[in-house]
């Protein structure tokens, strides 16, 4: 597993990143820009994979990460339960659909090793050295 030091070195945000635009580009045309709750509750799925791997990444232990990356995965699917009931409504073609399943899924994919990774050390301490940065040792 490769380390980073900054959330947005991490791949899973970086695609969910680029696949939250494209919903919004997608969720800004034809008729699904006029169904406020579907478009809207995509959108905020959407950004919510993307703001809980970033959030996750923020928290001190490997265990708080791996909660909010589990979060991050189940927004993922919700994302991908949005766009099928919006291929049903014909707000958009499988054309459409398919390659933002297939980048969800990978993203889904890629959070779940993470959080194996994570919870094979779940007690661990996450970036000490962030931690103890720019502080006096102690002295009696």
């Amino acid at each position: 597993m490769s380390s980073f030091d900054r959330f947005e070195d991490i791949e899973a945000w970086k695609e969910s990143k680029a696949l939250a635009a494209d919903v919004y580009k997608l969720t800004n045309q034809g008729v699904f820009k006029r169904d406020f709750g579907l478009r809207d509750q995509v959108r905020r799925s959407a950004v919510s994979v993307m703001a809980n791997i970033a959030e996750g990444f923020g928290r001190k232990t490997n265990k708080d990460f791996a909660n909010f990356l589990y979060t991050s995965r189940a927004s993922a699917m919700e994302v991908i339960s949005h766009l099928y009931i919006a291929m049903e409504l014909d707000y958009l073609n499988n054309d459409q659909f398919e390659p933002l399943r297939r980048g969800y899924e990978a993203v889904i994919g890629k959070t779940t090793r993470l959080i194996s990774y994570l919870e094979s050390s779940s007690g661990a301490q996450r970036n000490p050295k962030r931690r103890t940065k720019n502080k006096e040792p102690r002295t009696k």
